[in-house]
């Protein structure tokens, strides 16, 4: 157990500090955000019009509408534009919240990834290297390239989340394979 308490908490620092490089240092995710200069104006629009957080779809139809309203209204969107958009109505400048939560997320995910690695025994080094990869790909598939492909986003917002999936998770499985065997 002391062997995994180790492996976890290392491994989290590396993720941790590999996803702090990438969002801040590298520019890795510079494209997944893009700028407006209407910002000022869409952010008051939105703020005047939706009243809830939330994500929200548009054109969409509202709730409790029939397959028909959607099949129409598929067929009238069809080629124009849509939008995706995630509101608050507050924007909470805590990055202490959000640091703490975050390592404590990638805790728990390398935690899970060693009782997922060793349910058999421990592997040798490329079996926990490449396990950490596949749960990194994993990751990516069902979570960022899922909205490339339902939602349309473009390669340039997700990019950053998949070289994110390789090299976060392919370092800690470098450091766990190494930790584990020992």
């Amino acid at each position: 157990m002391k062997k995994w308490i180790i492996g976890s908490l290392a491994g989290a620092i590396i993720v941790f500090a590999w996803q702090f490089l990438s969002w801040s240092f590298l520019g890795i995710h510079s494209g997944s955000e893009k700028y407006s200069p209407a910002q000022d104006s869409i952010v008051s629009m939105l703020s005047s019009t939706l009243k809830e957080d939330g994500m929200y779809f548009m054109p969409t139809v509202p709730p409790g509408s029939s397959q028909s309203d959607m099949e129409k209204l598929g067929e009238q969107t069809a080629g124009k534009p849509f939008a995706m958009v995630v509101y608050n109505k507050s924007f909470e400048n805590n990055m202490t919240k959000s640091m703490i939560r975050g390592f404590v997320i990638d805790l728990i995910l390398v935690l899970l990834l060693i009782s997922i690695l060793v349910r058999g025994g421990v592997p040798n080094f490329i079996g926990i290297f490449s396990g950490a990869i596949a749960v990194g790909l994993f990751t990516f598939l069902w979570g960022p390239y899922m909205s490339l492909n339902w939602f349309q986003m473009p390669w340039s917002a997700i990019k950053g989340d998949l070289i994110d999936a390789v090299v976060a998770w392919g370092l800690c499985g470098l450091w766990l394979g190494w930790w584990l065997r020992r």
